[in-house]
């Protein structure tokens, strides 16, 4: 086997490839990588929520919801004051689908009401001779839809001359399931107006202490201070008992709404002043402040757009507060007050123990209270993992 070294002394061979060089050929990303690569920010955002299912199906949930306050006397099966004076206090109703081991259209079980004298309790059987096929698209109770157009169109509706409460009804007979979708217009509004105001405030206050600091500043935060020391139920019940009872029940939705907005603007206005603290060292706000952009341009246009994903990602975790808040002071008697509906109103009805204890379909409001603030919830992590698209 003979040696391919050279000898010593000998001048070293020098090759070279004649090869064409690309000098990108160390850098070549793949079709997914480029993709990615000049994404822009909104898009990975939106990629990065797509991945988070929960948050998700949680915001699919909730528009599907605030769908339905728009549409709600079609939705509900009977109008919002519609009484049935034979069926108080009915349990709910089961519907059914097969018949003598057939599929067929939905359908329900007429009922038979029959009163216990020792208890005063009525008992409600079904009759499996009287079936009433639930309707669809059908003429029920009349309605004004947005209290503007006549109409008595509905989604669902009973059968002729039969009832249907899938929910139960009332101590007037009213129907659980059409409140229910009635109240889902305050509820649900109420937290859209409110944190509108709370983002006014919260923006406007903390972005002038953050941008201007100062004595401003310190006002500001002493007032913060002063109003998340003080128990929110409480303060919520001192204000709302302050509202004249001769105030129509519109006024009261509206003060009720100012009341929670004015309250909720302390937590948005901490964060908003702590962003402008750091960005306002950044030489695009110099450069803006040296072409004589005022204050209000320099904060609206420059710095919130920066941080905008924060705010969102707040506010959805701000509403189920004001949900809440409306809900708790409505089931304590200083909120709203009928003819107007919410679901706190619709808990008054089971105030007492013993109206738990033999109707608990009267809880019912309490579901979809729950399953918004959760919905909230899962829908402001999503976002506030997808606001930092690089972590």
């Amino acid at each position: 086997m003979t040696s391919t070294l050279p000898e010593p002394g000998a001048p070293l061979q020098h090759y070279v490839s004649t090869a064409p060089f690309d000098p990108m050929q160390f850098e070549q990303m793949s079709a997914g990588q480029t993709r990615y690569h000049k994404a822009s920010q909104k898009r990975l955002m939106w990629w990065k929520f797509k991945r988070h299912r929960v948050a998700v199906a949680s915001g699919i949930f909730l528009l599907l919801l605030y769908g339905m306050i728009i549409i709600a006397e079609f939705l509900a099966p009977y109008g919002l004051h519609s009484r049935n004076v034979d069926f108080i206090h009915a349990p709910p109703q089961g519907i059914h689908i097969f018949r003598d081991g057939k599929l067929v259209s939905p359908f329900v079980y007429g009922r038979s009401m029959s009163l216990d004298l020792n208890t005063l309790r009525r008992t409600y059987t079904d009759k499996p001779d009287d079936v009433q096929p639930i309707r669809f698209l059908c003429r029920g109770d009349a309605y004004n839809f947005w209290g503007m157009v006549p109409s008595n169109l509905h989604l669902v509706c009973p059968a002729v001359g039969g009832d249907m409460h899938l929910l139960g009804t009332d101590r007037l007979g009213r129907d659980v399931l059409s409140r229910i979708i009635y109240g889902a217009r305050i509820s649900l509004s109420i937290g859209l107006i409110g944190i509108s105001i709370s983002f006014v405030l919260g923006i406007v206050l903390g972005g002038l202490a953050g941008y201007h600091g100062g004595w401003f500043d310190l006002l500001v935060q002493r007032v913060i201070e002063v109003l998340q020391s003080l128990p929110s139920l409480p303060l919520w019940m001192a204000l709302a008992a302050i509202m004249p009872v001769t105030w129509s029940p519109i006024v009261v939705y509206f003060g009720i709404t100012i009341i929670l907005g004015i309250l909720d603007w302390t937590g948005l206005a901490r964060a908003v002043r702590s962003k402008l603290l750091s960005l306002r060292e950044e030489d695009y706000v110099l450069a803006a402040q040296l072409m004589g952009a005022r204050s209000s341009r320099i904060i609206g246009r420059h710095l919130v757009p920066g941080f905008m994903s924060h705010l969102i990602a707040t506010a959805t975790i701000s509403i189920p507060s004001m949900i809440l808040g409306e809900t708790a002071l409505s089931f304590l008697g200083l909120g709203l007050r009928p003819p107007i509906t919410s679901w706190g109103i619709l808990l008054t009805e089971a105030r007492s123990v013993s109206v738990i204890a033999f109707y608990p379909w009267l809880l019912f409001p309490m579901i979809p209270v729950v399953l918004v603030i959760l919905a909230f919830n899962f829908l402001g992590d999503g976002l506030r993992d997808a606001a930092d698209p690089y972590k």
